[in-house]
Protein backbone atom coordinates (compact mmCIF):
# COMPACT_ATOMS: atom_id res chain seq x y z
CA UNK A 1 0.00 0.00 0.00
CA UNK A 2 2.80 2.41 0.91
CA UNK A 3 4.58 1.61 -2.36
CA UNK A 4 1.53 1.89 -4.61
CA UNK A 5 0.59 5.35 -3.38
CA UNK A 6 4.14 6.49 -2.48
CA UNK A 7 3.11 7.58 1.00
CA UNK A 8 6.62 8.31 2.24
CA UNK A 9 7.37 10.43 -0.81
CA UNK A 10 4.26 12.48 -0.12
CA UNK A 11 5.05 12.91 3.57
CA UNK A 12 2.02 11.00 4.80
CA UNK A 13 1.07 7.67 6.39
CA UNK A 14 -1.65 5.03 6.22
CA UNK A 15 -3.22 6.44 9.41
CA UNK A 16 -3.34 9.98 8.02
CA UNK A 17 -4.81 8.80 4.72
CA UNK A 18 -7.49 6.69 6.44
CA UNK A 19 -8.50 9.63 8.66
CA UNK A 20 -8.63 11.88 5.58
CA UNK A 21 -10.75 9.28 3.77
CA UNK A 22 -13.18 9.13 6.69
CA UNK A 23 -13.37 12.92 6.79
CA UNK A 24 -14.06 13.06 3.05
CA UNK A 25 -16.73 10.38 3.37
CA UNK A 26 -18.67 12.11 6.13
CA UNK A 27 -18.49 15.42 4.25
CA UNK A 28 -19.92 13.95 1.03
CA UNK A 29 -22.22 11.09 2.11
CA UNK A 30 -25.26 13.38 1.84
CA UNK A 31 -24.94 13.08 -1.96
CA UNK A 32 -26.28 9.50 -1.85
CA UNK A 33 -29.71 10.58 -0.62
CA UNK A 34 -29.75 13.90 -2.48
CA UNK A 35 -28.68 12.53 -5.87
CA UNK A 36 -30.98 9.52 -5.52
CA UNK A 37 -33.93 11.85 -4.98
CA UNK A 38 -32.99 14.07 -7.93
CA UNK A 39 -32.59 11.04 -10.21
CA UNK A 40 -36.02 9.91 -9.00
CA UNK A 41 -37.45 13.11 -10.52
CA UNK A 42 -36.01 11.94 -13.86
CA UNK A 43 -37.90 8.65 -13.61
CA UNK A 44 -35.15 6.45 -12.17
CA UNK A 45 -36.48 4.37 -9.22
CA UNK A 46 -35.15 5.72 -5.91
CA UNK A 47 -33.33 2.55 -4.84
CA UNK A 48 -31.79 2.16 -8.30
CA UNK A 49 -30.64 5.79 -8.24
CA UNK A 50 -29.02 5.30 -4.84
CA UNK A 51 -27.20 2.16 -5.99
CA UNK A 52 -26.06 3.91 -9.19
CA UNK A 53 -24.77 6.85 -7.15
CA UNK A 54 -22.83 4.60 -4.79
CA UNK A 55 -21.28 2.36 -7.47
CA UNK A 56 -20.28 5.24 -9.74
CA UNK A 57 -18.75 7.04 -6.74
CA UNK A 58 -16.74 3.95 -5.84
CA UNK A 59 -15.39 3.56 -9.37
CA UNK A 60 -14.74 7.29 -9.72
CA UNK A 61 -12.73 7.37 -6.49
CA UNK A 62 -10.73 4.30 -7.56
CA UNK A 63 -10.01 5.81 -10.99
CA UNK A 64 -8.63 9.05 -9.57
CA UNK A 65 -6.74 7.11 -6.88
CA UNK A 66 -4.85 4.83 -9.25
CA UNK A 67 -4.59 7.11 -12.30
CA UNK A 68 -3.62 10.34 -10.55
CA UNK A 69 -2.74 9.25 -6.98
CA UNK A 70 -4.75 12.26 -5.82
CA UNK A 71 -7.02 12.45 -2.71
CA UNK A 72 -10.05 13.63 -4.67
CA UNK A 73 -13.70 12.69 -4.19
CA UNK A 74 -15.46 11.79 -7.44
CA UNK A 75 -19.24 11.56 -7.04
CA UNK A 76 -22.25 12.60 -9.13
CA UNK A 77 -22.11 16.36 -8.80
CA UNK A 78 -24.67 18.91 -7.73
CA UNK A 79 -25.62 21.14 -10.64
CA UNK A 80 -24.82 18.58 -13.29
CA UNK A 81 -27.51 16.31 -11.80
CA UNK A 82 -29.98 19.21 -12.06
CA UNK A 83 -28.96 19.62 -15.71
CA UNK A 84 -29.56 15.90 -16.26
CA UNK A 85 -32.96 15.70 -14.55
CA UNK A 86 -34.68 19.05 -14.92
CA UNK A 87 -33.29 20.17 -18.28
CA UNK A 88 -32.32 17.15 -20.38
CA UNK A 89 -35.18 14.95 -19.16
CA UNK A 90 -37.61 17.59 -17.93
CA UNK A 91 -37.33 20.20 -20.70
CA UNK A 92 -35.61 18.65 -23.72
CA UNK A 93 -37.91 15.66 -24.14
CA UNK A 94 -35.43 12.83 -23.57
CA UNK A 95 -36.33 10.02 -21.17
CA UNK A 96 -33.79 8.98 -18.56
CA UNK A 97 -32.42 6.14 -20.72
CA UNK A 98 -31.80 8.50 -23.63
CA UNK A 99 -30.32 11.03 -21.21
CA UNK A 100 -27.94 8.34 -19.91
CA UNK A 101 -26.87 7.72 -23.51
CA UNK A 102 -26.14 11.45 -23.79
CA UNK A 103 -23.99 11.12 -20.65
CA UNK A 104 -22.01 8.29 -22.28
CA UNK A 105 -21.45 10.33 -25.45
CA UNK A 106 -20.51 13.41 -23.41
CA UNK A 107 -18.04 11.20 -21.55
CA UNK A 108 -16.43 10.13 -24.80
CA UNK A 109 -16.17 13.76 -25.91
CA UNK A 110 -14.82 14.68 -22.47
CA UNK A 111 -12.16 11.96 -22.80
CA UNK A 112 -11.08 13.45 -26.14
CA UNK A 113 -10.86 16.88 -24.50
CA UNK A 114 -9.00 15.62 -21.40
CA UNK A 115 -6.48 13.51 -23.30
CA UNK A 116 -5.60 16.27 -25.80
CA UNK A 117 -4.83 19.97 -25.78
CA UNK A 118 -8.51 20.75 -26.30
CA UNK A 119 -9.04 21.25 -22.55
CA UNK A 120 -6.71 24.24 -22.59
CA UNK A 121 -8.20 25.59 -25.83
CA UNK A 122 -11.75 25.37 -24.49
CA UNK A 123 -10.80 26.85 -21.14
CA UNK A 124 -9.21 29.85 -22.85
CA UNK A 125 -11.94 30.23 -25.48
CA UNK A 126 -14.75 31.00 -23.05
CA UNK A 127 -14.54 34.30 -21.13
CA UNK A 128 -14.36 33.98 -17.36
CA UNK A 129 -17.53 36.04 -16.91
CA UNK A 130 -19.57 33.38 -18.72
CA UNK A 131 -17.88 30.52 -16.86
CA UNK A 132 -18.64 32.13 -13.51
CA UNK A 133 -22.19 33.01 -14.51
CA UNK A 134 -22.93 29.35 -15.30
CA UNK A 135 -22.06 28.39 -11.71
CA UNK A 136 -24.14 31.26 -10.32
CA UNK A 137 -27.12 30.45 -12.53
CA UNK A 138 -27.01 26.77 -11.63
CA UNK A 139 -26.75 27.76 -7.96
CA UNK A 140 -29.95 29.82 -8.23
CA UNK A 141 -31.61 26.93 -10.05
CA UNK A 142 -30.64 24.41 -7.36
CA UNK A 143 -31.86 26.77 -4.61
CA UNK A 144 -35.14 27.27 -6.51
CA UNK A 145 -35.60 23.49 -6.74
CA UNK A 146 -34.93 23.24 -3.00
CA UNK A 147 -37.52 25.93 -2.26
CA UNK A 148 -40.04 24.05 -4.40
CA UNK A 149 -39.32 20.71 -2.73
CA UNK A 150 -39.76 22.36 0.67
CA UNK A 151 -43.13 23.86 -0.25
CA UNK A 152 -41.86 27.34 0.64
CA UNK A 153 -42.36 28.30 -3.02
CA UNK A 154 -45.35 26.93 -4.97
CA UNK A 155 -46.76 27.33 -8.45
CA UNK A 156 -49.27 30.15 -8.97
CA UNK A 157 -51.44 30.70 -12.09
CA UNK A 158 -51.20 34.48 -11.78
CA UNK A 159 -47.61 35.11 -10.73
CA UNK A 160 -46.15 31.75 -11.82
CA UNK A 161 -44.71 31.27 -8.31
CA UNK A 162 -45.82 32.40 -4.87
CA UNK A 163 -45.12 31.84 -1.18
CA UNK A 164 -46.44 28.48 0.03
CA UNK A 165 -48.66 27.76 3.02
CA UNK A 166 -46.43 28.49 6.00
CA UNK A 167 -48.71 26.51 8.31
CA UNK A 168 -48.26 23.34 6.25
CA UNK A 169 -46.39 20.53 8.10
CA UNK A 170 -44.07 20.11 5.10
CA UNK A 171 -43.16 23.81 5.04
CA UNK A 172 -42.74 24.01 8.83
CA UNK A 173 -40.51 20.92 8.90
CA UNK A 174 -38.45 22.28 5.98
CA UNK A 175 -37.93 25.65 7.68
CA UNK A 176 -36.88 24.03 10.97
CA UNK A 177 -34.51 21.72 9.07
CA UNK A 178 -33.10 24.66 7.11
CA UNK A 179 -32.34 26.57 10.32
CA UNK A 180 -30.68 23.47 11.81
CA UNK A 181 -28.67 22.76 8.64
CA UNK A 182 -27.55 26.38 8.42
CA UNK A 183 -26.43 26.33 12.07
CA UNK A 184 -24.42 23.12 11.59
CA UNK A 185 -22.88 24.42 8.37
CA UNK A 186 -21.88 27.83 9.76
CA UNK A 187 -20.44 26.20 12.88
CA UNK A 188 -18.40 23.95 10.55
CA UNK A 189 -19.54 20.82 12.38
CA UNK A 190 -17.87 17.77 10.76
CA UNK A 191 -20.39 15.85 8.66
CA UNK A 192 -22.86 18.74 8.95
CA UNK A 193 -25.03 17.74 5.98
CA UNK A 194 -25.14 14.10 7.11
CA UNK A 195 -26.23 15.16 10.60
CA UNK A 196 -28.85 17.48 9.14
CA UNK A 197 -30.29 14.68 6.99
CA UNK A 198 -30.59 12.37 9.99
CA UNK A 199 -32.01 15.08 12.25
CA UNK A 200 -34.24 16.39 9.47
CA UNK A 201 -35.72 12.94 8.89
CA UNK A 202 -36.45 12.57 12.63
CA UNK A 203 -38.00 16.07 12.77
CA UNK A 204 -40.14 15.19 9.74
CA UNK A 205 -41.35 12.09 11.60
CA UNK A 206 -42.82 14.27 14.34
CA UNK A 207 -44.68 16.25 11.67
CA UNK A 208 -46.19 13.06 10.30
CA UNK A 209 -44.20 13.24 7.06
CA UNK A 210 -42.04 10.14 7.67
CA UNK A 211 -43.37 6.82 8.95
CA UNK A 212 -40.71 4.53 10.40
CA UNK A 213 -43.25 1.76 10.84
CA UNK A 214 -43.31 1.29 7.08
CA UNK A 215 -39.54 1.12 6.72
CA UNK A 216 -38.34 -1.74 4.53
CA UNK A 217 -35.67 -3.52 6.57
CA UNK A 218 -34.87 -6.13 3.94
CA UNK A 219 -31.41 -6.41 2.40
CA UNK A 220 -30.40 -4.37 -0.65
CA UNK A 221 -32.51 -5.24 -3.68
CA UNK A 222 -31.01 -4.92 -7.15
CA UNK A 223 -34.37 -5.63 -8.81
CA UNK A 224 -35.01 -2.08 -10.04
CA UNK A 225 -31.33 -1.45 -10.68
CA UNK A 226 -31.16 -4.29 -13.21
CA UNK A 227 -33.45 -2.21 -15.42
CA UNK A 228 -31.27 0.91 -15.05
CA UNK A 229 -27.78 -0.62 -15.36
CA UNK A 230 -26.61 -0.51 -19.02
CA UNK A 231 -30.01 0.90 -20.02
CA UNK A 232 -28.56 3.76 -22.10
CA UNK A 233 -30.74 4.22 -25.18
CA UNK A 234 -28.96 5.68 -28.23
CA UNK A 235 -32.13 5.73 -30.34
CA UNK A 236 -32.23 9.54 -30.52
CA UNK A 237 -28.55 9.94 -31.30
CA UNK A 238 -29.39 11.46 -34.70
CA UNK A 239 -31.52 14.25 -33.19
CA UNK A 240 -30.65 17.84 -32.27
CA UNK A 241 -31.87 17.57 -28.63
CA UNK A 242 -29.57 14.60 -28.03
CA UNK A 243 -26.46 16.42 -29.24
CA UNK A 244 -27.49 19.62 -27.50
CA UNK A 245 -27.70 17.60 -24.28
CA UNK A 246 -24.32 15.93 -24.83
CA UNK A 247 -22.62 19.20 -25.80
CA UNK A 248 -24.09 21.03 -22.79
CA UNK A 249 -22.92 18.28 -20.44
CA UNK A 250 -19.37 18.50 -21.84
CA UNK A 251 -19.37 22.28 -21.53
CA UNK A 252 -20.38 22.23 -17.86
CA UNK A 253 -18.14 19.25 -17.01
CA UNK A 254 -15.01 20.77 -18.56
CA UNK A 255 -15.40 24.21 -16.95
CA UNK A 256 -16.50 22.93 -13.55
CA UNK A 257 -13.77 20.32 -13.22
CA UNK A 258 -10.96 22.52 -14.54
CA UNK A 259 -11.93 25.16 -11.98
CA UNK A 260 -12.20 22.68 -9.11
CA UNK A 261 -8.94 20.92 -9.97
CA UNK A 262 -7.10 24.22 -10.19
CA UNK A 263 -8.15 25.16 -6.67
CA UNK A 264 -7.71 21.68 -5.18
CA UNK A 265 -4.75 20.07 -6.97
CA UNK A 266 -2.79 23.20 -7.89
CA UNK A 267 -3.85 25.26 -4.88
CA UNK A 268 -4.41 23.11 -1.79
CA UNK A 269 -2.26 20.12 -2.78
CA UNK A 270 0.33 22.16 -4.66
CA UNK A 271 0.75 19.22 -7.03
CA UNK A 272 0.10 20.58 -10.55
CA UNK A 273 1.58 17.40 -12.05
CA UNK A 274 -1.57 15.55 -10.89
CA UNK A 275 -3.94 17.98 -12.59
CA UNK A 276 -3.98 16.46 -16.07
CA UNK A 277 -4.16 12.88 -14.78
CA UNK A 278 -7.07 13.80 -12.51
CA UNK A 279 -8.98 15.37 -15.40
CA UNK A 280 -8.45 12.18 -17.44
CA UNK A 281 -9.79 10.05 -14.57
CA UNK A 282 -12.87 12.29 -14.26
CA UNK A 283 -13.53 12.08 -18.00
CA UNK A 284 -13.47 8.27 -17.92
CA UNK A 285 -15.74 8.25 -14.87
CA UNK A 286 -18.34 10.18 -16.92
CA UNK A 287 -18.67 7.24 -19.32
CA UNK A 288 -18.95 4.89 -16.33
CA UNK A 289 -21.77 7.03 -14.89
CA UNK A 290 -23.76 6.82 -18.12
CA UNK A 291 -23.59 3.04 -18.16
CA UNK A 292 -24.18 2.67 -14.41
CA UNK A 293 -27.31 4.83 -14.45
CA UNK A 294 -26.54 8.26 -13.01
CA UNK A 295 -25.62 11.81 -13.95
CA UNK A 296 -21.87 12.52 -14.36
CA UNK A 297 -19.32 12.66 -11.56
CA UNK A 298 -17.21 15.69 -10.70
CA UNK A 299 -14.42 16.44 -8.27
CA UNK A 300 -16.48 17.97 -5.49
CA UNK A 301 -15.68 20.95 -3.27
CA UNK A 302 -15.89 18.56 -0.29
CA UNK A 303 -12.51 17.23 -1.43
CA UNK A 304 -11.08 20.16 0.53
CA UNK A 305 -12.17 18.50 3.79
CA UNK A 306 -10.03 15.43 3.10
CA UNK A 307 -7.02 17.46 2.00
CA UNK A 308 -7.31 19.66 5.09
CA UNK A 309 -7.41 16.48 7.22
CA UNK A 310 -4.05 15.42 5.75
CA UNK A 311 -4.98 13.49 2.61
CA UNK A 312 -2.18 13.60 0.07
CA UNK A 313 -2.52 10.45 -2.05
CA UNK A 314 -5.02 8.20 -3.76
CA UNK A 315 -5.34 6.10 -0.62
CA UNK A 316 -7.67 8.79 0.74
CA UNK A 317 -9.91 8.31 -2.30
CA UNK A 318 -9.85 4.51 -1.95
CA UNK A 319 -11.01 4.74 1.67
CA UNK A 320 -13.79 7.18 0.72
CA UNK A 321 -14.93 4.98 -2.17
CA UNK A 322 -15.07 1.81 -0.04
CA UNK A 323 -17.04 3.61 2.66
CA UNK A 324 -19.49 4.79 0.01
CA UNK A 325 -19.99 1.16 -0.97
CA UNK A 326 -20.53 0.18 2.67
CA UNK A 327 -23.26 2.82 2.95
CA UNK A 328 -25.54 0.54 0.90
CA UNK A 329 -26.18 -1.38 4.11
CA UNK A 330 -28.07 1.71 5.31
CA UNK A 331 -30.36 1.62 2.28
CA UNK A 332 -33.59 1.27 4.34
CA UNK A 333 -32.89 4.55 6.13
CA UNK A 334 -31.62 6.37 3.01
CA UNK A 335 -34.88 5.54 1.22
CA UNK A 336 -36.84 7.16 4.06
CA UNK A 337 -35.15 10.56 3.75
CA UNK A 338 -37.91 13.06 2.78
CA UNK A 339 -37.78 16.21 0.67
CA UNK A 340 -38.01 18.22 3.89
CA UNK A 341 -34.52 16.97 4.80
CA UNK A 342 -33.13 17.26 1.24
CA UNK A 343 -34.42 20.76 0.41
CA UNK A 344 -32.31 22.68 3.00
CA UNK A 345 -29.11 21.20 1.56
CA UNK A 346 -30.12 22.22 -1.97
CA UNK A 347 -30.86 25.77 -0.79
CA UNK A 348 -27.51 26.12 1.01
CA UNK A 349 -25.50 24.61 -1.85
CA UNK A 350 -27.27 27.03 -4.20
CA UNK A 351 -26.23 29.88 -1.93
CA UNK A 352 -22.64 28.70 -1.94
CA UNK A 353 -22.54 28.64 -5.74
CA UNK A 354 -23.83 32.22 -5.80
CA UNK A 355 -20.53 33.47 -4.34
CA UNK A 356 -18.93 33.10 -7.80
CA UNK A 357 -20.76 36.26 -8.83
CA UNK A 358 -17.99 38.30 -7.19
CA UNK A 359 -15.63 37.09 -9.95
CA UNK A 360 -17.69 38.76 -12.68
CA UNK A 361 -16.60 42.22 -13.85
CA UNK A 362 -19.81 44.26 -13.64
CA UNK A 363 -17.97 47.49 -14.51
CA UNK A 364 -17.81 46.29 -18.14
CA UNK A 365 -21.39 45.93 -19.39
CA UNK A 366 -20.25 43.83 -22.37
CA UNK A 367 -19.11 41.24 -19.84
CA UNK A 368 -21.87 41.84 -17.31
CA UNK A 369 -24.94 41.68 -19.55
CA UNK A 370 -24.33 38.22 -21.11
CA UNK A 371 -23.43 36.92 -17.64
CA UNK A 372 -26.64 38.47 -16.28
CA UNK A 373 -28.66 36.68 -18.97
CA UNK A 374 -27.15 33.31 -18.05
CA UNK A 375 -27.77 33.87 -14.34
CA UNK A 376 -31.39 34.99 -14.67
CA UNK A 377 -32.49 32.77 -17.56
CA UNK A 378 -31.35 29.43 -16.08
CA UNK A 379 -33.90 29.51 -13.21
CA UNK A 380 -36.57 31.45 -15.14
CA UNK A 381 -36.58 29.06 -18.12
CA UNK A 382 -36.12 26.09 -15.76
CA UNK A 383 -33.40 25.00 -18.18
CA UNK A 384 -29.64 25.18 -17.70
CA UNK A 385 -29.06 24.71 -21.43
CA UNK A 386 -31.43 27.52 -22.49
CA UNK A 387 -30.01 29.85 -19.86
CA UNK A 388 -26.45 29.23 -21.05
CA UNK A 389 -27.56 29.70 -24.66
CA UNK A 390 -28.97 33.21 -24.04
CA UNK A 391 -25.67 34.41 -22.57
CA UNK A 392 -23.47 32.74 -25.17
CA UNK A 393 -25.53 34.19 -28.05
CA UNK A 394 -25.53 37.69 -26.50
CA UNK A 395 -21.77 37.77 -25.82
CA UNK A 396 -20.50 38.16 -29.41
CA UNK A 397 -23.32 40.60 -30.17
CA UNK A 398 -22.42 43.06 -27.39
CA UNK A 399 -18.74 42.82 -28.32
CA UNK A 400 -19.51 43.55 -31.99
CA UNK A 401 -21.81 46.45 -31.04
CA UNK A 402 -18.99 48.07 -29.04
CA UNK A 403 -16.20 47.35 -31.56
CA UNK A 404 -14.56 44.88 -29.18
CA UNK A 405 -14.55 41.98 -31.64
CA UNK A 406 -10.86 41.41 -31.00
CA UNK A 407 -11.87 39.97 -27.61
CA UNK A 408 -13.76 37.18 -29.37
CA UNK A 409 -12.25 33.82 -30.26
CA UNK A 410 -13.17 31.53 -33.15
CA UNK A 411 -14.25 28.88 -30.64
CA UNK A 412 -16.58 31.36 -28.93
CA UNK A 413 -18.18 32.22 -32.29
CA UNK A 414 -18.70 28.55 -33.11
CA UNK A 415 -20.31 27.79 -29.73
CA UNK A 416 -22.59 30.83 -30.05
CA UNK A 417 -23.68 29.81 -33.55
CA UNK A 418 -24.40 26.26 -32.36
CA UNK A 419 -26.66 27.57 -29.58
CA UNK A 420 -28.40 29.97 -31.99
CA UNK A 421 -28.90 27.17 -34.53
CA UNK A 422 -30.47 25.02 -31.84
CA UNK A 423 -32.96 27.79 -30.99
CA UNK A 424 -33.81 28.34 -34.66
CA UNK A 425 -34.38 24.63 -35.28
CA UNK A 426 -36.68 24.45 -32.26
CA UNK A 427 -38.66 27.48 -33.43
CA UNK A 428 -39.40 25.92 -36.84
CA UNK A 429 -39.70 22.35 -35.57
Amino acid sequence: MRGVFKLKQHGTSIKKEVIAGLTSFFSIIYIIAVNGNILKDAGIPLEAGIIATVLSSLIGCLLVAFMANAPLILVPGMGINALFTYTIVGSMGLNYMEALAAVVVSGILFVIVAFTKLSGILANAIPSSLKESISVGIGLFIAFIGLQKSGIIVGNPTNFVALGNLSSPIVLASIINLILTLFLFLKKVPGNFLISIIAGTIISYFFGIVHFSGMDTSFISFGDYKNVFLSSDFGKMATIPFWTAAFSLVLVLVFENIGLLHSQVNGMLQAPEKNGKSLKAISISTIVCGFFGTSPSVSTVETAAGITAGGRTGLTSVVTGLLMLASLFFMPFIKLVPNTAIAPILIIIGGLMLTNITNIDFTDFTEAFPAFLVIIMIPLTYSIVDGIAFGFIAYPLVKLFTNKQKQLTVSMFIISILFLTNFLLHSVG
